[in-house]
């Protein structure tokens, strides 16, 4: 039977859609290093430039500390994409993210104990029935 309208969506199993996802979010990573470098070396071309060629604040080569400080933030988004991201990468978040929901359940077992060791079902049908 045809069914018009509807297209069948290749089924992908939950491990694939993970490694799909990460590999998605580490390609904007590097596309966005990739991005802050060609603004940073433009920026540093233009503000030599205003320093130099348009001579605002000539007496001081003030362009030199806002290019090095400009590099040490570029130095710092290099290694949150490629250091950083091997010791807290994918399989330091899953372990984190079984960690936090073996805790959150761990919590709901405490909180059920003390509700039925403070509000037992029994005297409350007892109750139920007088």
């Amino acid at each position: 039977m045809l069914s018009f309208g509807k297209k069948k969506k290749p089924e992908i199993d939950l491990e694939q859609h993970e490694l799909l996802e990460n590999a998605h979010k580490r390609i904007k990573q590097k596309k966005r290093l990739f991005s802050h470098f060609v603004i940073f070396v433009i920026g540093s071309v233009f503000l030599v430039l205003i320093n130099k060629v348009l001579k605002y604040g000539e007496t001081y080569d003030w362009f030199v500390w806002a290019i090095l400080i400009w590099a040490f933030l570029f130095v710092i988004h290099v290694v949150n994409v490629f250091v950083t991201h091997r010791f807290m990468g994918q399989d330091w978040e899953r372990s984190q993210r079984e960690k936090l929901v073996a805790l959150q359940k761990k919590r709901i077992a405490e909180i059920q104990k003390e509700i039925e060791i403070d509000f037992p079902l029994s005297s409350i049908n007892k109750k139920k029935d007088q």
